[in-house]
């Protein structure tokens, strides 16, 4: 072999050397990449970090609708909500999860509450503040009287709710079930948020076995609890993704899922380009695959669609027509697909969990006709 075709042998080992390099370099990159991803969508403390957080809350709510009647009912429903709060008995509730985990939920109970007042006195548990109770057929459009403090019940609604949300946003519904319906509430921060521990929001998968937990806990303060799930968004997902479980307790009557998606995986297809501006191939499988080992879970199977295929449970579907975050279709094809009793309610005119204030009278007028059917008293 001459001097020149060893030059040429020796050019070719190094070039294809320094392609493997490359290709070493840019793999790396690669899941260091995936890696960010999983953790700027689904870890809340490196979202924060990242000013994920604000960028994905700010876009979500720039794709809200801003129509005068919605802020003016949701202004309304606010401020009755909050005369309530001020005069409630409501307890802070700790549990740990199956994988060890703190998780905590505020509990309403109504035998826990202050003696009524004489209706003449004009005030609620002695306030001197206008009883936030005789507003509650005007916030949530009934008629219905409220159920009297200090009363009792075996009726409990656990109320689920959004993604990167927090208990309170279900404190609206928290008041409608508790004064108007004479219900208990229960309202967990669901892991990873609020004030329950976790390393990764759990797109309701991981939810499921957390939420059968405070089940769990209702029925060991009431045996003959009738339980309704009431979830919103990713808490609607994780609520239908109950109904498709074996173990989930008789004592469940319903499910009301307002703007659930149909599975997580076709969420982070569609949300990869809209909130991080990356293509969904092939990151959103690649982020499964890092997710199933960081966080033990698949996001194929965090689906709802599939659960309500074999359900049993009742189920008000609920979708605001003009939902730019979770289209309308997703509920429109689990409702064709439920295989439990079931009624749709779609919302004219409201964007993503905006139903109850676009149209208050529709929306807690279905929900009264549909636990009045499903869970009389």
């Amino acid at each position: 072999m001459n001097a020149n075709q060893t030059g040429k042998k020796n050019s070719g080992r190094t070039w294809k050397k320094a392609l493997g390099i490359v290709l070493i370099v840019l793999f790396i990159l690669y899941w260091i990449l995936v890696y960010f991803l999983v953790s700027a969508a689904l870890v809340p403390s490196f979202m924060r970090k990242l000013d994920a957080f604000e960028e994905i809350t700010k876009k979500n709510y720039g794709e809200m609708v801003q129509t005068e009647d919605i802020k003016q009912n949701q202004k309304k429903a606010l401020s009755v909500m909050d005369q309530w709060l001020e005069n409630v008995v409501r307890e802070k509730q700790i549990l740990y999860s199956e994988d060890g985990y703190r998780l905590a939920a505020m509990e309403f109970r109504q035998d826990q509450q202050p003696a009524a007042v004489p209706a003449e006195a004009g005030t609620v548990a002695g306030s001197d503040a206008q009883p936030a109770i005789a507003e509650a057929g005007t916030a949530a459009g009934s008629d219905a009287q409220p159920t009297a403090p200090g009363g009792s019940s075996h009726n409990w609604v656990i109320l689920l709710h959004g993604y990167t949300g927090w208990k309170e946003e279900m404190y609206p519904f928290a008041f409608w079930y508790f004064t108007e319906k004479g219900y208990n509430v229960l309202a967990p921060d669901l892991r990873c948020q609020g004030w329950s521990d976790g390393d990764f929001i759990g797109m309701g998968y991981t939810d499921r076995a957390d939420v059968l937990l405070w089940i769990g806990h209702i029925l060991e303060i009431d045996p003959q609890a009738r339980i309704i799930l009431h979830g919103q968004s990713m808490g609607a997902a994780c609520a239908l993704m109950m109904t498709g479980l074996e173990e989930l307790p008789d004592c469940v009557k319903a499910v009301v899922a307002d703007c659930a998606y149909t599975d997580a995986y076709s969420m982070f297809r569609v949300k990869i380009g809209d909130w991080f501006h990356l293509p969904a191939f092939p990151l959103v499988d690649s982020a499964c695959l890092m997710l199933k080992l960081r966080g033990g879970y698949d996001l194929k199977k965090a689906s709802a669609l599939e659960a309500v295929k074999v359900s049993e449970t009742p189920t008000l579907f609920i979708h605001g027509t003009e939902d730019a975050m979770i289209s309308v279709s997703m509920s429109e094809e689990m409702y064709a697909a439920c295989a439990a009793p079931k009624e749709l309610l779609l919302v004219p005119g409201a964007g993503h969990v905006q139903s109850q204030d676009k149209d208050p009278d529709a929306y807690y007028g279905a929900v009264a006709d549909f636990l009045a059917a499903w869970n009389p008293e």
